[in-house]
Order: C-alpha cells, then structure tokens, then sequence
C-alpha cells in the first residue's frame, strides 16, 4: 500500500488538485446524476459527462496559475451565496431565542433577543440609535 501511494504522490506532484470549484464540480455532478435516475434525458447525461471532463481537467492541470485565477473568479461569486445561505440556516436555528433586525442607517444585520414589543437598539457598527419592533 505504500509503495502505490508514493507513486500517487510522485504522479500528482506539479500539478494542480482539488479546490473549491473542483468541489462544487462534484457537488453538482452528484445532483445531476440523482437527478438523471428520476428524469432521464440526453441532456443531463450530456452535463454529468462535461463536469467529470473538466473534474478531471482541472485536477490533473499542470497548469497551476490559471487552475487558480478560475477558482479565485468562482470564489467572488460563490461568497455571497454561500454567506446569505449560511445567514438563512443561522436564522431558521436560532428562531426560537433571537430576531435579526437591519439597522437603518448602515444596513447591518443585527441579532438581537426575542423579546416581544418596541425597543431602542443602538447599532454597534454606527453608534446610531433606533427603534425596533419584534412580534412573537
């Protein structure tokens, strides 16, 4: 078992490898491939065939800076999805014992207690006071 991990590892040496656009890649590829169980179309078959060619493409690359100025462009558009769809887990988590609020002047989101009716809240990222709601 050693002795094939070495040559792994002397295969795989100057080239690129796995990253965050390799992982989506495969998150993707996993979807599409339940999805084409349930709805088979030539499409779909077509998507799953192009993912794993660029999977593959990207990871064997040895072409290291342009592998990563793709994954750097992904990660500009990924971030913002990702940060509201983590936002929207926290929010659905902490439903019971918090509300979250955007302050008026600055626009940040506040988390604050879930006590019913109107409060003052001054804003930590302002310094600016303000009035909130919060209904059961």
């Amino acid at each position: 078992m050693g002795n094939f991990k070495n040559k792994l590892a002397s295969f795989m040496y100057g080239r690129y490898g796995m990253d965050d656009l390799s992982n989506f890649l495969f998150g993707a590829y996993l979807v599409l491939l339940i999805a084409n169980l349930f709805i088979r179309t030539n499409i779909i078959s077509i998507l799953i065939y192009a993912i794993i060619f660029i999977m593959f493409f990207r990871t064997f690359s040895k072409n290291i800076y342009k592998r990563r100025m793709e994954n750097e462009k992904f990660l500009k558009m990924w971030k913002p999805v990702k940060s509201k769809g983590s936002m929207t887990i926290r929010r659905i988590k902490e439903i019971k014992t918090k509300r979250y609020r955007k302050c008026p002047h600055c626009k940040s989101v506040l988390r604050l207690p879930k006590k019913t009716g109107k409060h003052k809240v001054d804003c930590p990222g302002c310094h600016k006071e303000f009035e909130v709601r919060i209904l059961l």
